[in-house]
Formats: structure tokens, sequence, C-alpha cells
């Protein structure tokens, strides 16, 4: 069961950092659960364990990686798919 709160936690994260800089995380649900444990991961390693623990993950800092991630995510897919 802790596995699937993971998961839970992990796509609420990915969503919030979607929401908050007010772009789309690609793949949907699957990116938003990618996006929020690796900004889970990032956002420890960068900033530690603080803050309120949820589903094994630090929020804050794991919501502040998710949202760098989806930042550089939508700007590397924006010049991607930007036409010649």
């Amino acid at each position: 069961m802790g596995f699937i709160w993971s998961l839970i936690i992990g796509g609420i994260i990915g969503w919030l950092a979607g929401l908050i800089l007010g772009r789309d995380v690609p793949g949907g649900i699957i990116g938003n659960i990618i996006a929020g444990f690796i900004g889970a991961w990032l956002g420890s390693f960068l900033l530690g364990g603080w803050g309120p623990v949820i589903g094994g993950f630090y929020f804050i800092p794991a919501l502040i990686g998710a949202i760098v991630l989806v930042f550089i995510i939508s700007l590397i897919l924006r010049n991607v798919k930007r036409p010649a």
C-alpha cells in the first residue's frame, strides 16, 4: 500500500508543479507521477530533508524540485517543437 500512496503523492506533486508554472506536464498522469518522483529526488538532493513528510516525500523540497523539472522540460520541448 505504501508504493501506491507514493504514486498518488508523486502524481499530485507533479500536477501542482504544472499548475504553479501554468504549463502542462508532458505525458498526462504518467508524466505527473514521473515529474513528482524525479522532482522529489532532485529537491531532496539539492535542498535536503525538511518540511512535512507526505507519502514518503519531504513535500516542500519535492514540490520545488518538481517545479524546476517541469520548467526545464517545458523549455526543452518548446525549443524542440518550434518549426524551422
